[in-house]
């Protein structure tokens, strides 16, 4: 007999089983790695949907270019282009005169009211052709509002300061109706008779 011993056979069934292990792991750990690269959006883009950019009117900076500015020509003896100041606010201010007075009762009172009326906005040109082209809608609620005006208001300078913020609420209340937005910062008493 000889001296050698012999030595089991070597399962082959062991070492396919560590390394199929170890690729599953090794797969895992890469498909895991992407994953977490995809969704922090460092690759593959953002899993956030994209925002839809507001289409509201936006304010317009002194001294930007208003790519909805009506176009306006310049008469003889003035000037052609806007020369904005320094100071005050940032932002350019725009006006809107409407074209007719209004004249109106007064709420419980047999007094008139004959105004005539300006608006402005420091948003982009939009504005104000939205208020041109919704005057009609917009005189009607103004009328409303001067209708339901008590004598007192106007006669003392604080009432006639919240019938300017009640008429600018009703500018914008009409273009957030018809446009989605209103714009509307103030408005401006022209002329302002009671009879």
């Amino acid at each position: 007999m000889s001296d050698k011993t012999e030595t089991p056979p070597k399962k082959k069934g062991k070492g396919l089983l560590i390394k199929l292990i170890g690729a599953v792991v090794l797969i895992g750990a890469g498909g895991g790695g992407t994953f977490a690269l995809v969704q922090s959006g460092m690759i593959g883009g953002s899993h956030e949907p994209a925002k839809k950019e507001s289409n509201e009117p936006k304010l317009v900076r002194k001294g930007e270019e208003d790519p909805y500015a009506p176009k306006t020509e310049a008469k003889e003896g003035e000037g052609g282009a806007d020369v904005e100041g320094e100071g005050g606010s940032e932002y350019r201010t725009s006006y809107y005169n409407f074209t007719e007075d209004f004249t109106s009762n007064l709420k419980n009172s047999t007094a008139l009211v004959q105004i005539n009326l300006a608006c402005s906005t420091r948003r982009d040109g939009r504005v104000l052709m939205w208020l041109k082209k919704h005057e009609l809608a917009i005189r009607s609620e103004i009328l409303v509002v001067l209708a339901d005006t008590p004598e007192e208001d106007v006669y003392t300078p604080e009432g006639k300061q919240r019938l300017q913020k009640r008429l600018a609420e009703a500018i914008n209340k009409v273009l957030a109706a018809n446009e989605g937005f209103g714009g509307i910062d103030a408005v401006y008493f022209k002329s302002f008779l009671v009879q």
